[in-house]
């Protein structure tokens, strides 16, 4: 299966057959190299992906300044350190799974909540890094 296809059918899918979908979502390898993103994903650049990855190896990095993509700053709330970054901007949020290779990323906003956002965003991350991916 390609990256575009897990992001298409796994990440941007109908949520819990609602009708309602993530904003955006991607997977970003560890050096932030776009794998595969929806059309609506945001350009991220380095020191963001850098940041993101600094916070998953000292968890709490981001918490003083917020977390960025493409300049929007998200508030970052509770999360799993070493594993899941999330955060919350107005009515919509983000949620960052780390795999072995890669991050992936589901923005949302409202209707959708943000226990939907990371169920399913976590389930692909898991099923990722199960394959050792």
């Amino acid at each position: 299966m390609s990256w575009q296809t897990y992001v298409d059918e796994h990440l941007m899918c109908d949520i819990e057959g609602q009708g309602q979908h993530l904003k955006s979502a991607a997977i970003v390898g560890h050096d932030g190299s776009v794998w595969a993103q929806s059309s609506a994903f945001p350009q991220l650049n380095a020191s963001e992906v850098t940041d993101i990855m600094k916070n998953f190896d000292e968890p709490g990095h981001l918490a003083p300044k917020g977390l960025h993509l493409a300049g929007a700053k998200y508030m970052v709330i509770q999360g799993e350190p070493g594993a899941v970054i999330r955060g919350k901007k107005g009515t919509g949020g983000v949620t960052i799974k780390k795999t072995g290779q890669s991050l992936i990323f589901g923005i949302y906003e409202e209707p959708v909540t943000p226990g939907q956002c990371n169920m399913v965003v976590e389930r692909l991350g898991d099923y990722l890094a199960e394959q050792g991916l």
